[in-house]
């Protein structure tokens, strides 16, 4: 049994496809196969069983490739720091992320790090949505993801770090605006931005509208909650959005955040393959963002070892930038 035998399976369980793992290895699939053979000459058990479309661990072959795979990812860990340290620099710090998080929920956190520490490198990997990020961390791409709270995934943990009410963005012209908060009834037949498609933000508000026999009549659809808001300015439909820190419109705005308390609040935060394995600068990079989020609810949960409450504020935050979509 070899490291190379290992990685090979590896591969192949995440890929479930021998000739997928053949293309990315510039090998021939006869090859990737005598990797799986030889493994399971060795341990005298059927690894992968064959399906109509690729191929899947078997029972032997998931615990196999879980331990394969966390002495892997331990041992390029190990090289990396090594390699650091060869170099003479303070180490990295790999982050997934959506498009603009760092800007609402990171940038005065990312100020204070690198101020802390300006020899570290922060490896900033963007993703297309929590799920991604997740991925990104489950396969070792990545060492923390900021994420919208939502379904497990396997060998990863998720704790959450911030609550993010939801609000309706309306014209300030329209008679919405002028309420202090909005009724789920208010919302039937609303004209409405639809959220990022399969992602855990539309997800969780579609559950709890069908929950309510709320259904809303959707006028546009976007990739991001920046182009919802930006509609929702145009007066092209409403938007049903959760108030990210620093998020907000100002006096002698045409848009106005309105609380919708009957919705049960999106949370945000952080993920990693294993708390206790990550390095102190991850750890307190990691700290180091929650603590800096201000303005908004943090969660109450755990973040990186150390406790977080709730901290209440009234209303959304108010100020000029805008978020993406998770």
């Amino acid at each position: 049994m070899t490291l190379d035998d290992l990685r090979v399976f590896v591969a192949v369980c995440e890929a479930e496809n021998l000739s997928a793992v053949a293309r990315d290895l510039a090998c021939s699939q006869s090859a990737v196969s005598q990797h799986v053979k030889r493994l399971e000459r060795e341990t005298g058990l059927v690894l992968l069983e064959r399906r109509p479309r690729g191929v899947a661990p078997t029972g032997a072959g998931r615990i196999l490739y879980q331990a394969a795979a966390d002495g892997l990812g331990g041992l390029a860990a190990a090289l990396r720091r090594l390699d650091d340290l060869r170099r003479g620099v303070g180490g990295t710090v790999r982050i997934s992320t959506g498009a603009t998080t760092v800007r609402h929920f990171m940038a005065r956190g990312v100020a204070a790090y690198r101020e802390r520490h300006p020899e570290v490198t922060l490896a900033f990997e963007t993703a297309s949505s929590s799920r991604r990020c997740l991925e990104a961390v489950q396969s070792r791409q990545a060492d923390l993801a900021w994420v919208t709270i939502g379904t497990p995934l396997e060998g990863v943990e998720q704790r959450p770090s911030y609550t993010m009410p939801w609000v309706l963005a309306v014209r300030t012209d329209e008679l919405l605006a002028h309420r202090e908060t909005i009724a789920l009834t208010d919302l039937d037949g609303l004209s409405h931005i639809e959220l990022p498609e399969h992602s855990t933000s539309r997800v969780h508000l579609e559950r709890q509208l069908e929950r309510h026999g709320v259904r809303l009549s959707p006028t546009a659809s976007v990739a991001d909650w920046d182009t919802a808001l930006l509609l929702a300015e145009l007066g092209l439909g409403h938007a049903v959005l959760p108030a990210l820190p620093g998020w907000g419109y100002g006096t002698g705005s045409v848009i106005r955040f309105v609380p919708i308390p009957e919705l049960e609040p999106l949370v945000a935060g952080w993920a990693a393959r294993r708390w206790d394995a990550l390095s102190p600068l991850a750890v307190e990079f990691a700290e180091t963002i929650v603590d800096h989020l201000g303005e908004g609810r943090r969660a109450e949960g755990r973040c990186a070892g150390r406790d977080h409450h709730t901290v209440d504020r009234a209303g959304p935050p108010c100020r000029d930038d805008l978020g993406r979509g998770r």
